[in-house]
């Protein structure tokens, strides 16, 4: 059990990487898609944050319209902390 304690180092995420990861977090439990927060490259981001060693779940969500589909929706599912204007 970790107490409290960290359970890993500071991890520095920058440019759109941490955009997608400030996404999340502002999204909580109800997580976000790309239909709602259009961005290019959504799922690159997402998949990089992964390679961070942050777990985001993924479900597909059906949509309508003139292009009926699916589309993802991200959730973070990673506890973290945020350290604001911290440098290594």
């Amino acid at each position: 059990m970790d107490k409290g304690s960290p359970v890993s180092s500071p991890i520095t995420v920058v440019g759109r990487n941490a955009w997608a990861l400030q996404t999340l977090i502002d999204a909580g439990a109800g997580g976000f898609s790309s239909i709602e927060r259009p961005a290019p490259r959504t799922a690159h981001y997402i998949h990089r944050l992964r390679s961070f060693g942050f777990a985001i779940e993924t479900r597909h969500e059906a949509h309508g319209g003139k292009y009926p589909g699916t589309h993802a929706r991200y959730r973070l599912c990673s506890e973290l902390v945020v350290l604001e204007g911290h440098s290594a």
